[in-house]
């Protein structure tokens, strides 16, 4: 059973792609992750910090814009709307 010449080329052609392909996506490292039930906690446990930290920091962040666009709004005496919102500052400065 012989192959010819531009067949075998071919073939090796695709099976280069297909390496060039597993090695840019980390196929063999992420297989290894997956058998190694440590690591897997590991990265997890990571993770689960990193997106904890962020979204603490973002909502503070968040809240600390809102309270600042609030106080703007109270210096522009907008009658009932101000009254209202600065009512809600001073709640959010006794808090902190």
């Amino acid at each position: 059973m012989f192959i010819k010449k531009s067949k075998a080329d071919k073939l090796m052609q695709n099976i280069d792609k297909i390496n060039y392909i597993l090695e840019r996506n980390n196929v063999v490292q992420l297989a290894e992750i997956l058998g190694s039930k440590k690591e897997i906690l590991k990265r997890n446990l990571l993770s689960g910090i990193s997106k904890g930290i962020g979204i603490g920091i973002g909502v503070t962040i968040i809240t600390a814009i809102i309270v600042l666009i609030l106080q703007k709004i109270v210096t522009l005496n907008i009658p009932i709307l101000g009254d209202y919102i600065a009512d809600i500052v001073e709640i959010v400065k006794n808090k902190l």
